[in-house]
C-alpha cells in the first residue's frame, strides 16, 4: 500500500480511533480548539472524515461537560487520572474503554483533535510497520520528526500506562513509548504536512489556505 492510498479497515485488526481533545489550548485563547472552523467546518468535524473510513469506531477524550460534543454523536471518555496530566491520560482513558465495552480489540489509534489533514493511510501504514518490525507500538513521523501522540497502541499495556502515570509521574508520551519496541512511519510533507496542527491563530490562517490544497490533492 502507498502512503497516497485510502485504507480499508478489512486490512488490519480492528482498530477503534481516540481523538485527543482534553487539551486547555492556551495558545488560542482557551476553549474547545478542534470546535474552531477552517473552510466552513469544525477541525473536529475533519478530523472524524479522515478517521472515521479507517477505523472500526471513534470515541472522543475530553474532560468537564461532555455534552458539549453531543451533536458529533461519539463516547465522551474523560481522563481518569486528575489534574490534566497530557495525552498519555487519554490514551490510558482509550485503552480502558477499548478493554471495558470492546471485547477482543487489542489496538487503539490516537490523534489529536487539531490535526484535520491526518493522512487516509494513516491506520493501514502504523498497523504495516507494526507487525514487519514485530513492534508493541507505532508512532507516525514527517520531516523527520515524530509526532508521538498520533500512534498506534497496544490494549494489553494499559496498566503499565496507568501505573507509569500514577506512580512515576511520567508526563511525555516519547518517554513512556522508549520501553518498547517502537516502529516509526514517514510520510512526505508535499505538498502540505499531513499533520499540521494547529495551535495558534496564525496557525488557523494557515490552516485555512491548506484547506485548498487539501481539496487539490484529495
Amino acid at each position: 500500500m502507498t502512503s497516497t492510498d485510502a485504507a480499508s479497515p478489512l486490512d488490519f485488526p480492528p482498530t477503534p480511533a481516540v481523538i485527543l481533545a482534553g487539551g486547555l489550548a492556551r495558545r488560542i485563547g482557551g476553549g474547545d480548539k478542534p470546535m474552531r472552523e477552517i473552510g466552513g467546518q469544525t477541525i473536529l468535524n475533519r478530523v472524524i472524515a479522515r478517521l472515521a473510513p479507517q477505523c472500526c469506531g471513534l470515541i472522543l477524550n475530553a474532560n468537564g461537560n461532555p455534552a458539549r460534543f453531543a451533536a458529533f454523536g461519539l463516547p465522551v471518555v474523560a481522563d481518569s487520572v486528575a489534574d490534566f496530566p497530557g495525552p498519555l491520560a487519554g490514551i490510558l482513558a482509550a485503552l480502558d474503554w477499548a478493554a471495558e465495552q470492546r471485547s477482543g480489540i487489542q489496538w487503539i489509534v490516537s490523534t489529536p483533535g487539531d490535526c484535520p489533514f491526518l493522512p487516509r493511510d494513516l491506520v493501514a501504514r502504523l498497523h504495516d510497520a507494526r507487525g514487519e518490525q514485530d513492534a508493541e507500538l507505532a508512532v507516525a513521523v514527517s520531516d523527520e520528526r515524530a509526532h508521538p501522540v498520533i500512534g498506534l497502541w497496544n490494549v494489553r499495556l494499559r496498566d503499565e500506562l496507568r501505573q507509569a502515570l500514577t506512580s512515576e509521574g511520567v508526563r511525555k508520551v516519547d518517554r513512556w513509548t522508549a520501553r518498547y519496541r517502537l516502529a516509526a512511519v514517514s510520510w512526505p510533507t508535499a505538498p502540505f504536512d499531513p499533520f499540521f496542527n494547529i495551535n495558534t491563530t496564525d496557525d488557523l490562517a494557515e490552516a485555512e489556505r491548506l484547506v485548498a490544497l487539501d481539496a487539490t490533492a484529495a
